[in-house]
């Protein structure tokens, strides 16, 4: 290149896109050709400082979009807006600086600022972006921002600017000193005398005064605001000049910066503390705008959930990063678009059980730029794993720059993390890296830490808040700060040992950056990866269970009895222990046993029902009294650990073995995880790591070994639950009768073989009942078949319960009864107790009295058995607790509650919140139907604490559906409307909500019935169509009753709305209600607990209808059984409703306006300002004296 471009300075390319300068430091030259280079690409002379680049050219680097919106900027804009109306109203200067790492969109930013601040009349903005180069030349600041404010940057010649600037300065300084502004602004005026023999430094000093002079001038005459964009390039002198010029006159700086490379001079420092000065550490983006500003830049309505999760944890929230992941995808061809389907009911399959894509938010809709008649969608092409691609070039070499900086240790330390994953504990990285002591690692950590390389936490709750929102935007108060004692080195030492205590406290770090654990980690061979990942394997396996407070159990029933699994040999001490914690006795235990012959209880016979009660409630006192007087043996000393072990524990360790490709081994613990988010009720999490396990399942080629087949039935089971929680009944059932095909239980599909199955099991299940065999006898590959059966069995029973024909109900109890005698085989007592209660309920649903009352004293002579100790006391919890649900379904309430308020104590003394939240749900309900409404609100306040506590969204959702069930149908506030309708608003799409059958829908529903009542239609479609979409997952759960009373409540208000409008449609969707009314009522899994509402709502429809035969009669049964129930809610509401519909009253159509606006809040109602009973008349009265009267 120097021979065919002579006497210039040019490069390449690569050299161009690697220098990382504006492109108005490089000038395109023609193409030559060259000897011996068939295709030099482009050729760029590099320009440097010269006066092209000085003029006109140094203008921020990024434009503006009319259209485009600036996403998750609001914060700093406000900032911006206040700086503004601040600087105008007071006359003083303003600094406004906002501080961000590289690729945080400090450009874009600034860019809207100069478009903000020149919308202002008599307003003049001058922005400015500067490079490293630019810290090296001396007041080259000034220089720039001189040349705009002279308007010399719009000149094409010297001699255009040599004119402006004498007719400027010409009354401001002398004629000899012109020439002072010849290297400033590369002009040509004649050097006098006087000027040559001036010092450096009074030629400066001169400069200065006479920009001073000009910029004294300007303000007078229009208001500056000066913008600068890399900022932390402001060279010293121009530093100096600004510190000054803000004290001298009001003008507004705006500057964006990355953290300075080195410590600012003295200047910049006063300028950072002084009063005026408003410091800005800008945040990232977050989850929701990432996701918005993807649709926006693709022209899309939705995106799939997987890259939606891909590009919000690959950028950690900062835009380039983003777009620079986005421009990779496209790069490779993953990205491809269609039109976007209409939403019709579509049979339900696995693959499309869940919702795969994601949408903005509702207000970006104007910037698609896509019309609504053809809107297109963003999807994967198939086969496409995004967390196994590699990370783009650009974002690599980041990264590699960064560890480049580092130490040679701390190098190895990051690399040896990568290995174990984007999460890890200081125990396995110690295990894995080479010759390190303790005191090393966590030295060198903090100093990583502190470095921004890793995040530490003190335990995963405290990660995964931290992972649910990215950093926001602050300001940094450096005024305050400098009042601080400094030390210098002492205070930076002091500094470091704080962190190091931080670490050693918090044991789980995480990596600040995914893409540094994708760099660092393909840094390693293939050889080296092995070698590494089996040692992390050996170290994990050992703690890959459930928590010592769940006794070290498998989260899949005796799953470890099914293969060889493990890679590190057991000694006898280990398989004693496992053994145990699975319910083995040792020979000298067996033989104990048998010769104690321990006394068998039995329950009191011929007991009325009032006296059963009391002697079951008796029981659970002694036992609670017991749990209080000797906690060191009964209580665990510590709360459920098992979320945190399968975030640092399972989790990574089912990955290690991908890595290894021991695909045996990771489909092992993928089922155990998949297992795991059922019992945290994460439906979507389940999915989607069932979705691993089955690209496992199709890599295994042993299928007859007996491990596999387990597996894969377990694989079936396991997706059927998963179908049964998203209401698709239909897809459990099919899955159900896979899995047990697998296990060689072909379920009867017709009539002939469910008689002959249902002899077989009555024969063995009498056989199994008059058998007294000794616990903890069976193997444990026997005691995980027969535990898997009764899943299978349990979840059958439910389903077949809900389907309307007669015959299913024969399918039913086959089911249930396979599940007890399944139970019975397994000899646990837990296992036969559970069994026990599904029989009696199952039984009491389908008024079956003598046999659920039979097997309920069954179970309470089972605990009477039971010791004192371990199990035992969770046994008698979990009966207590389920006691009480059933009660409630049945309408039991009063007992209900005696049995709930008694579980609630064991429950909370046991330290388990997810049992303790599930009891307190339940206690609220038959408090709230009771209208006991001081213990209630006590009740949910526990709700309330545990939900804060434990971070648990189900428990707080269900707190703010209590809550607008107490305003709606209690009469009185003790959370506003308002915090409702944003908790909702804030947490629709979170994923335990979305995908849980019933909390939402009784959410969405309650609002809808809330706008429905003040006759707010269009907000009522809003939030019923919401509820519509969630009708269909129909499942056999109190929350899906709960949701689907309230939203058919708002059916029938807005049928009474069509019929006052005399629509068309009316008489027809007046039957089509009342006839899934009674679909409702007549359903066995509903519970008697429901009809009274159902009755209610069905006696409104028909006196809509005008057939008040039938509204007598559906009334007189509402109120029959809220008698019987003792549901004082619902009586007082048929009391009211029935005197207001057979009176002449006139209706008052603000009616239910006037009693929102009068509602009293709790306060009040406690401190006796307000009398309970004037709350019961608080009730929504519904209209209908839209007809003639027909009585």
């Amino acid at each position: 290149m120097m021979m065919y471009y002579p006497g210039i300075v040019t490069c390449d390319s690569v050299t161009y896109d690697g220098s990382n300068l504006p492109a108005y430091f490089f000038k395109e030259l023609p193409k030559k050709v060259m000897k011996g280079v068939a295709d030099s690409g482009p050729v760029y002379q590099c320009l440097g400082l010269n006066e092209k680049v000085m003029f006109g050219m140094a203008y921020l680097i990024c434009n503006r979009y009319e259209g485009y919106p600036l996403m998750g900027r609001v914060k700093e804009i406000d900032y911006f807006m206040s700086a503004m109306k601040d600087f105008l109203t007071t006359n003083c200067s303003r600094i406004l600086m906002y501080e961000g790492a590289p690729g945080y969109g400090k450009s874009h930013l600034l860019m809207e600022i100069e478009y903000l601040a020149s919308q202002h009349e008599n307003h003049r903005a001058i922005a400015i972006a500067l490079t490293k180069v630019s810290f090296h030349q001396n007041f080259y600041t000034i220089q720039i921002l001189m040349a705009n404010v002279l308007g010399l940057d719009t000149c094409k010649h010297y001699k255009e600017r040599q004119t402006n600037l004498q007719n400027r300065v010409k009354m401001l300084l002398d004629d000899k000193f012109h020439c002072l502004l010849n290297d400033i602004f590369h002009v040509q005026f004649p050097v006098s005398r006087e000027m040559s023999r001036m010092s450096t430094f009074n030629k400066q000093k001169q400069l200065e005064a006479l920009f001073m002079k000009i910029l004294e001038q300007t303000v007078r005459e229009e208001r500056i605001v000066f913008i600068i964009d890399e900022a932390q390039y402001v060279d010293g002198t121009s530093w100096a000049f600004i510190e000054k010029l803000i004290r001298a006159m009001p003008i507004f700086i705006v500057m964006g910066l990355s953290p300075f490379p080195e410590i600012p001079c003295e200047a910049a420092n006063a300028i950072m503390k002084n009063r005026n000065t408003t410091y800005i550490m800008l945040g990232t983006m977050q989850p929701q705008e990432i996701r918005d500003k993807v649709c926006i830049d693709l022209s899309v309505s939705s995106i799939p959930k997987e890259l939606d999760s891909y590009l919000v944890e690959g950028s950690c929230g900062i835009p380039f990063y983003c777009e620079e992941l986005l421009k990779n995808l496209d790069h490779h061809r993953v990205l491809l678009f269609q039109q976007a389907e209409s939403e019709e009911k579509t049979n339900a399959t696995w693959n499309n059980l869940f919702k795969n894509s994601v949408r903005p938010t509702e207000d970006t809709h104007f910037y698609t730029f896509v019309s609504e008649g053809r809107k297109e969608v963003c999807y994967l092409a198939s086969g496409v794993r995004l967390k196994n691609l590699s990370p783009p070039a650009s974002l690599k070499e980041i990264s590699l720059v960064q560890l480049d900086s580092m130490s040679l240790s701390h190098q190895m330390l990051v690399r040896c993390a990568a290995i174990i994953g984007l999460t890890f504990t200081t125990e396995l990285l110690f295990e894995i890296l080479p010759c390190w002591n303790m005191k090393t690692m966590i030295k060198a950590l903090a100093t990583l830490v502190d470095s921004n390389i890793f995040d530490c936490f003190r335990s995963s709750r405290d990660l995964q808040l931290a992972l649910r929102q990215n950093v926001t935007t602050f300001e940094m108060h450096y005024r305050s700060l400098a009042l601080k004692p400094s030390e210098g080195l002492a205070r930076g030492e002091e500094e470091l040992r704080e962190k190091e205590g931080e670490v050693i406290e918090c044991h789980i770090l995480r990596f600040c950056r995914p893409i540094m654990q994708k760099t660092a980690y393909e840094l390693w061979l293939k050889d080296q990866k092995k070698v590494l990942h089996l040692k992390c394997a050996r170290f994990l396996e050992a703690n890959a269970h459930r928590c010592n407070h769940c006794r070290n159990r498998d989260f899949i029933p005796y799953h470890h009895f099914i293969g060889d699994i493990r890679l590190n040999s057991l000694d006898m001490d280990t398989v004693k222990k496992m053994a145990k914690s699975q319910g083995y006795k040792t020979e000298e235990e067996v033989i104990f046993s048998k010769s104690e012959l321990p006394k068998k209880y039995r329950f009191p016979e011929n007991l009325s029902d009032s006296e059963a009660r009391e002697v079951i409630l008796h029981f659970f006192d002694n036992i609670i009294q017991k749990m209080r007087s000797s906690p060191e043996d009964i209580i665990p000393s510590e709360s459920c650990q098992c979320e945190e072990l399968l975030q640092i524990v399972i989790l990574p360790l089912a990955q290690h073995f991908v890595a290894l490709e021991e695909n045996n081994k990771a489909l092992y613990y993928f089922l155990e995880i998949v297992s795991a988010y059922l019992i945290l009720g994460d439906n979507y999490k389940a999915y989607m790591y069932l979705g691993e396990g089955e690209r496992l399942l199709k890599s295994l080629t042993n299928e007859d070994s007996w491990s596999q087949v387990f597996e894969n039935a377990t694989f079936y089971r396991l997706k059927a639950q998963v179908c049964f929680n998203m209401g698709q009944m239909v897809l459990a059932k099919k899955m159900l009768r896979k899995a047990l095909k697998f296990l060689n239980h072909v379920f009867p599909s017709n009539l002939i073989t469910l008689l002959f199955q249902t002899h077989v099991e009555k024969n063995k299940f009498s056989h199994l009942m008059n058998q007294h065999p000794q616990e903890g006898s069976l193997p444990g590959k026997k005691l995980a078949l027969l535990y898997l059966q009764a899943a299978c069995f349990s979840l059958l029973w439910k389903i077949y319960s809900l389907n309307f024909f007669f015959h299913y109900k024969y399918y039913g109890r086959l089911a249930v009864m396979m599940q007890v005698n399944a139970s019975l085989e397994t000899q646990n007592d837990f296992q036969i107790i559970k069994a026990f209660l599904d029989y009696s309920l199952y039984h009491h649903l389908t008024g079956y009295q003598g046999v659920w009352f039979r097997y309920e004293f069954l179970v309470m002579e089972q605990l009477l058995n039971l010791p004192m100790k371990d199990e035992g006391i969770e046994i008698m919890a979990y009966v207590a607790d389920t006691l009480g649900h059933i009660k409630f379904l049945t309408g039991h309430l009063d007992l209900a509650i005696e049995l709930g308020s008694r579980a609630h104590k064991m429950w909370s003394l046991l330290r388990n919140p997810n049992k303790h939240h599930m009891v307190l749900c339940r206690l609220i309900k038959s408090l709230f139907l009771k209208s006991r409404y001081k213990h209630l609100v006590q009740v949910l306040g526990w709700l309330w604490d545990l939900s804060v506590t434990e971070e648990h969204i189900f428990s707080k959702a269900f707190f703010y559906f209590v809550c607008l069930d107490i305003m709606l149908y209690s009469g009185f506030i003790y959370r506003t409307f308002e915090e409702c309708l944003e908790f909702i608003d804030h947490n629709e799409d979170n994923r335990i909500l979305k995908f849980q059958s019933g909390l939402l829908l009784g959410l969405y529903s309650c609002i809808a019935v809330w706008y429905a009542r003040l006759q707010e239609w269009d907000n009522f479609y809003k939030f019923s169509n919401r509820a519509k979409t969630l009708v269909t997952r129909r499942t056999p759960t109190v929350l899906y009753y709960e949701g689907i009373s309230r939203y058919m409540e708002g059916q029938v208000l807005h049928l009474q709305k069509q019929i006052e409008e005399q629509a068309e449609t009316a008489q027809d969707s007046g039957i089509e209600l009342l006839k899934a009314l009674e679909n409702l009522v007549s359903q066995n899994t509903i519970g008697p607990v429901f009809y009274p509402r159902l009755y209610h709502l069905m006696a409104y429809v028909c006196i809509l209808m005008g057939d008040g035969h039938s509204c007598d009669f559906f009334l007189k049964k509402a109120l029959e059984l809220s008698e019987t129930q003792g549901n004082l809610l619902e009586k007082c509401w048929l009391n009211m409703s029935k005197e207001w519909w057979y009176s002449a009253s006139e209706f008052m159509g603000d009616q239910w306006l006037q009693t929102v606006l009068s509602l009293p809040s709790w306060d009040k109602i406690a401190s006796g300002n307000v009398a309970l009973q004037d709350v019961q008349k608080n009730k929504f009265l519904m209209r209908v004296n839209i007809l003639d009267n027909p009585f």
